[in-house]
C-alpha cells in the first residue's frame, strides 16, 4: 500500500501502538521510553501541529529504535505525510548530521516534530539526571541539531534538497523566535 488508504488509524490507535512496540524501553534516566513520545506529541500539539504530525511524533523513533520495519510503516493504515515525516525524522546509521538536517527541512510537517523532539531531549530536568559528561555531549549534539535547523537565533538551517513546501513554511510560523532565514549556508 502506498497511497493513503481509507481506513486510517486514529491517534488514540497511533499511540497505543507506539506504547506497546516501545513497552519496557526507558531513557538514559531510566523512565519508561513512552514518556518521551507522550512528551513529543503534546509538543507537537502546542505548536500547532496537526494530527498527521502528532501521529508521526508517536511513531518518531519508532523504526529508529527497531521497533516498527519500514515494511510496517510503508504497509500501515497512515497517511503519506505521517509517513513522510517519520522517514525524516528517523536518524540513519552513519548519517553526517548535515544530511539527516536537510532531509527534516526538505520534509513538509518534519521540522515541526523534530523541534518538539529536540526541545524535550534538551529539557534541563532531563538532561539534569544524567552523568556531567553524557550532559554536556547531548547538549551540544542537540545545540548542533538545533542550528542546522535553524532553530538557534541568529543561525542558518542547511539548505533543503528542495524549496520549501507550503507546509513548511506554516510549520516555522509556531515556532517561537526571530523568522526563518532561506539563505544559503
Amino acid at each position: 500500500m502506498t497511497g493513503t488508504p481509507r481506513n486510517l488509524l486514529t491517534t488514540a490507535q497511533i499511540e497505543a501502538t507506539a506504547r506497546a512496540v516501545h513497552e519496557g524501553q526507558t531513557d538514559k534516566a531510566g523512565v519508561p521510553y513512552a514518556e518521551h513520545l507522550r512528551a513529543v506529541a503534546e509538543g507537537v500539539r502546542a505548536r500547532g501541529g496537526d494530527e498527521e504530525q502528532i501521529a508521526a511524533a508517536w511513531l518518531h523513533d519508532a523504526v529508529e529504535d527497531g521497533k516498527l520495519s519500514q515494511e510496517w510503516l510503508r504497509e500501515s493504515a497512515l497517511t503519506r505525510r505521517t509517513r513522510d515525516i517519520v522517514l525524516a525524522v528517523t536518524k540513519r546509521s552513519g548519517e553526517p548530521p548535515e544530511v539527516y538536517a536537510a532531509r527534516i527541512l526538505a520534509t513538509p510537517g518534519a521540522l515541526l516534530v523534530k523541534e518538539a523532539d529536540l526541545a524535550h531531549n534538551a529539557d534541563p530536568a532531563r538532561l539534569a539526571v544524567l552523568d556531567e559528561a553524557t550532559r554536556t555531549r547531548l547538549t551540544e549534539k542537540y545545540t548542533r541539531m538545533r542550528t542546522l535547523l535553524g532553530l538557534v537565533a541568529g543561525e542558518r538551517p542547511a539548505r533543503p534538497a528542495r524549496p520549501a513546501q507550503p507546509a513548511d513554511r506554516l510549520d516555522r510560523t509556531h515556532r517561537p523566535g526571530p523568522p526563518h532565514r532561506d539563505a544559503a549556508d
